[in-house]
């Protein structure tokens, strides 16, 4: 699996999480909410450093990333990361992977 942000996307986690180079973003499962790939979990994001890191995507110098034990509630799917310039929010999807 593996992570994809458009420079939009990038550029709204940089501004709003405060992000200095050589930092990282995990990407983690919540339970409750909801998802089109999990029903009964939701995908959540924190700045924090990984402990088993799983998959890895460095953009301008931050460290976007899903903790192995988090790999399955992506179900074969790889992560894109786009923004809603209405919203002003990023736009998760989940795209079925070849590996």
């Amino acid at each position: 699996m593996q992570i994809h942000l458009t420079d939009k996307a990038a550029e709204w986690f940089h501004n709003e999480m405060f992000l200095e180079k050589g930092e990282y973003v995990r990407f983690y499962v919540r339970y409750g909410g909801s998802s089109p790939i999990q029903q009964g979990f939701s995908l959540g994001v924190n700045k924090e450093d990984p402990i088993d890191l799983g998959v890895l995507q460095k953009i301008d110098g931050i460290n976007y990333f899903i903790e192995k034990r988090d790999t399955w509630y992506f179900d074969g799917h790889d992560l894109y990361v786009d923004y809603n310039e209405k919203l002003d929010e990023p736009l998760y999807e989940y795209k079925k992977n070849n590996g």
